[in-house]
């Protein structure tokens, strides 16, 4: 299974979810998109289920040598979650990557601004929080913006995503009451090979998008 892009994903997930809305397993939904990417798939998603949309923005750590070489994440206020394994495995320890986690918590606030503005986030208390984004790689990102999300009290828990590699859909299962999950390709490699356009969203379409969902 290809998608042709994140909307064309979105729809395809929104279909899928809303039948388990009309079972009644998605109560009071509230749909939570990891921008940026998440955010195009997301919106199909809060449509379908009749949805507030807003977003919870998580941050990679990298390693100090290389960016791209994930070590952790970070949601919110909340702690680190870092990889311990990874960590023993290059020699490294949590205060090695404070300044890496400086950096990225303040990135993560400044978009958390960009995005949302001045309106509060969400009550989730009692709600189903679904939590969408583009694709599975590792789970280290979707791992700590569902620990983020529990913090906050929701009734039910539910990651939604149109393709994941099979390991971490399988691992994410027990951080989420429920994770939906289209396509699990056994020779994964990287979310993006299973898009035809996979271009990048900036902030601004992100905030058009959220903007647009509320005043629809």
């Amino acid at each position: 299974m290809r998608f042709r892009n994140r909307a064309q994903a979105g729809r395809k997930l929104a279909e899928r979810l809303r039948a388990r809305y009309e079972a009644g397993a998605l109560p009071d939904p509230v749909v939570l998109a990891l921008p940026r990417g998440g955010v195009a798939v997301a919106q199909e998603v809060a449509r379908a289920l009749d949805a507030p949309l807003d977003v919870v923005v998580v941050r990679k750590i990298g390693a100090p040598f290389q960016e791209e070489y994930g070590l952790g994440a970070i949601a919110g206020n909340d702690p680190p979650l870092l990889d311990e394994a990874a960590l023993h495995d290059l020699g490294l320890t949590e205060d090695d990557l404070a300044a890496v986690v400086k950096r990225e918590r303040a990135e993560l606030r400044r978009r958390t601004r960009r995005y949302r503005g001045d309106r509060p986030a969400p009550d989730l208390h009692g709600r189903t929080a679904v939590v969408v984004d583009d694709g599975l790689a590792t789970g280290s990102t979707a791992r700590a913006a569902l620990r983020h999300v529990r913090s906050r009290g929701p009734a039910r828990t539910v990651l939604a995503v149109p393709v994941g590699a099979p390991e971490a859909v399988e691992a994410l299962g027990e951080e989420a009451d429920e994770v939906v999950c289209l396509h699990r390709p056994t020779s994964f490699t990287a979310v993006g090979l299973w898009y035809d356009d996979f271009e990048q969203l900036t902030d601004d379409e992100v905030v058009g998008a959220l903007t647009h969902h509320r005043e629809a």
